[in-house]
Parts: C-alpha cells; structure tokens; sequence
C-alpha cells in the first residue's frame, strides 16, 4: 500500500484462504478457511517496520499479525500460533529462549530448472568446486554480495553471531544471537528475504530448499531453545549446582513425543525429505545426547547457564514461526505432563524404532493427520488447513515424471 495509505492508518484486508495458499498458487477446498472465504486484518507489528536498505526508491516493509474481524488472532496464522504457545509459557512464569541457524545456498541464475544449480562465478573468474568449508577466504569471490548483505543486516537492525562457509558447494551458514521465539522468527523470515533480494541484484541466485544439490549436505534451519524464568532470568534447564533439572528432562520427553508427529511442521516439502533421508548431520530421529551431531536432539557443549536443546530436523525452507511455535509447544507439553525421556546416546547408534521419523512427506502428513496431540496444541482448523494445502502440493508432485524416471526406467522391458 502506499506510505501516505499506511501512515494514515488505513487497515488492509485479506482474504482468510491467502494463509493456505500452495506454494504452487493454488487452494484448498473453501471448507478448510470459511466457505465465504472472509476478510483478515493485516496489523503492522509497530517494532518491525523497515525501510529495505538494498531498494533504490523509498520502499518499507511491515511484518504483519493476521487477524479476525473480530479483533482475535486468525487460527491459520503460524505467527499468531507462535504467539499463543508463548503465551502458555508465561501463564506458568516461563520465557522461552531460542536461536536459529540458517544455511543456504548462493547460485549463478538457473533459469533451465531441468539443470542442476551450479556455483557462481567468483572475482576470481572460477566456480568454487566444493573445497572451501571453513575457509577464512572461502567467500571473497562472493565479496560484494556478502558486503552488502552484512550492510542491510544492520540497516534492518539484524544482528548476526558468526557467519561461515558450510560443507556444501557454495554453502552459507548464519547464526542468529539468542532471544525472544517471535523476534528470532522474525528475524529469520527478514533475513532469508533480504538474501534473495540481494543477490538478485548481484546477479545470483539464494536458495533456501532443504536439499538443492545431490550427494551435497542439505541445509538446516537447527532451532536453539532454553526456557529462563520471567522474573529471575534464570535458566530453568540448570539448578543452583549446574546441574540439570526435571523441567530439563521434560522439555527433552515432550519434544521426543511431538517430534514423529510433527515432522510435516519441521520438513514441510517434497525436497526436505531428500536431506532427511540422506543424512549427513542431518539426523531423521528423535534420539537425544550431549555433542552428538546424529541425534536429532542435541545438548550442545556449554556452561549450565547457557543449558540449551537444540533441534536439528528443520531444514532451511520451514517456516519460521511455524517450527519454532512446533517444537516449542512439543516442549511444554513434556513440562505439563512431566514426561520423561528416553535414554541419551552416544558414538554410533541404531535408531530404536519408536524414536524414527517418516521418511517422505506422504509419510509424515499420515502421521499429523492421526496426531491428536497436533490438534490439542494447534487446533483442529489449522492442522486440518495445513494437511490439504500441503497434500495439493504433494500431487502437483505427483503430476510430473521426474528426468530420473525417464532415463532409468525408459528402457526396462
């Protein structure tokens, strides 16, 4: 809308189905968001409004709660469902704390998608061929983009801990600072935005899919939480000795309950499964152990203060707010219900067969459907909502014949 529109107070008005659109563009059957398909009020949350740096004309941008009419959050919101799962955490004196880590991918332009990603050309006038992970240069052929792009992280207030080369060819790794779920979810969805915008005007292309190149690690998207109390700020995770507590243990018990059931949540695409089925520190289970990058729930090395659960199934193009309203709620359930989890693992381990994940996003859409525990803490209108957009997209899949099947299977008798 225009500056003069929104300074105005205009209010801007959506329609309800928008928040369960494909990422083809298509819809769900109306019954899934209101068969009149009504009008939610877009408000502005008033601390994140920016002025987007990498523009040439006066452009702003507004991140948004959609709501009813009727003044409460829509259902279908995943930042409203954020909102409501922290809200449970301060009804019992709780605040939790996460960070996010984000990799991606930067590209040359593919505007062939039957060919596969290739890297950029550097200043250097080559292609990096895969050997710079870690390297303390592994980025100065991408200098320029990544300039700009520290350049409007600060502009849009985005601070940034450590940021580095991964394993992949032409992979990035950022690492979000730590603080409150909805401010680390918005920061995250502004940073992934400012990447794209960015390279495109560099002459690249960013990409956020969970698994972009064959026999290459994917992209994660790890979720950091701890849980401090409201009034002291103290980490609950931790006791007056450094060591850890039940509400520890719980938070772990509930997140292995929630994590089969809300896989759909964490690896919402075809392509997720292809980096969780091909894991490589990308670990397709609920087990849990201390520093061991093959449990998909790790208690990274620190100091009891900084006691923390990070959940590394999400990849790269989950949704934010959704995955860390996800695992955040899976937490507190173990909390309320006092669940315990099951035993740590360390070194090489077999995945016990009740801590596996599914395996392919048929699988775990089966699995939310059936999850009673998914509709108690997100709610029947949502779940429901969210299964038929993403079963539409799981057929649009189905609809094409993938190169694979044309050159393997063309010739069998």
């Amino acid at each position: 809308m225009t500056a003069e529109g929104f300074l105005e107070g205009r209010r801007l008005q959506l329609a309800r189905g928008v928040l369960l659109q494909c990422i083809m563009g298509g819809y769900p059957a109306a019954r899934f968001y209101g068969s009149d398909d009504g009008d939610l009020a877009l408000i502005a949350e008033p601390s994140q409004i920016h002025r987007l740096p990498w523009s040439d004309d006066p452009r702003a941008l507004a991140i948004c709660d959609a709501d009813e009419l009727t003044g409460e959050s829509s259902n279908l919101s995943t930042r409203g469902q954020l909102k409501k799962v922290i809200a449970r955490y301060a009804a019992r004196g709780l605040s939790p704390v996460v960070a996010t880590e984000l990799e991606f991918f930067v590209f040359a332009p593919n505007t062939d998608p039957t060919q596969p990603f290739r890297p950029p050309v550097g200043l250097d006038g080559r292609r990096e061929d895969g050997q710079s992970a870690f390297s303390v240069s592994s980025n100065n052929g991408l200098r320029p983009f990544f300039n700009e792009v520290y350049k409007c992280m600060a502009a849009l207030g985005l601070p940034r801990d450590t940021f580095m080369h991964e394993m992949g060819v032409s992979q990035f790794e950022i690492n979000l600072l730590h603080g409150d779920p909805l401010l680390l979810a918005d920061q995250t969805f502004l940073f992934k935005h400012l990447l794209k915008e960015v390279a495109l005007k560099h002459g690249l292309t960013v990409v956020c899919m969970a698994k972009p190149l064959a026999h290459t690690p994917g992209s994660s998207m790890h979720i950091h939480q701890s849980i401090v109390d409201s009034n002291t700020g103290k980490n609950v995770f931790s006791d007056e000795n450094g060591q850890p507590t039940a509400m520890f243990r719980h938070f772990i018990g509930g997140q292995q309950a929630g994590m089969a059931e809300f896989t759909a949540l964490f690896a919402p695409n075809v392509n997720s499964y292809q980096r969780l089925c091909h894991p490589y520190a990308s670990p397709n289970n609920a087990c849990w152990s201390h520093d061991n990058r093959a449990a998909g729930l790790r208690i990274p090395a620190s100091s009891p203060v900084a006691r923390r659960v990070e959940n590394r199934l999400p990849g790269a193009d989950a949704n934010p707010y959704l995955a860390i309203a996800a695992s955040l709620a899976a937490g507190l359930h173990g909390i309320e219900h006092e669940l315990e989890p099951a035993e740590a693992i360390q070194g090489e381990f077999e995945v016990p067969d009740n801590l596996s994940l599914p395996c392919t996003l048929h699988a775990a859409l089966e699995r939310l459907k059936r999850s009673q525990l998914a509709r108690e803490l997100f709610g029947q209108e949502f779940i429901e909502g969210y299964i038929a957009s993403k079963t539409m997209e799981l057929t649009s899949f189905f609809d094409e014949i993938t190169p694979w099947e044309r050159r393997v299977l063309a010739a069998q008798a």
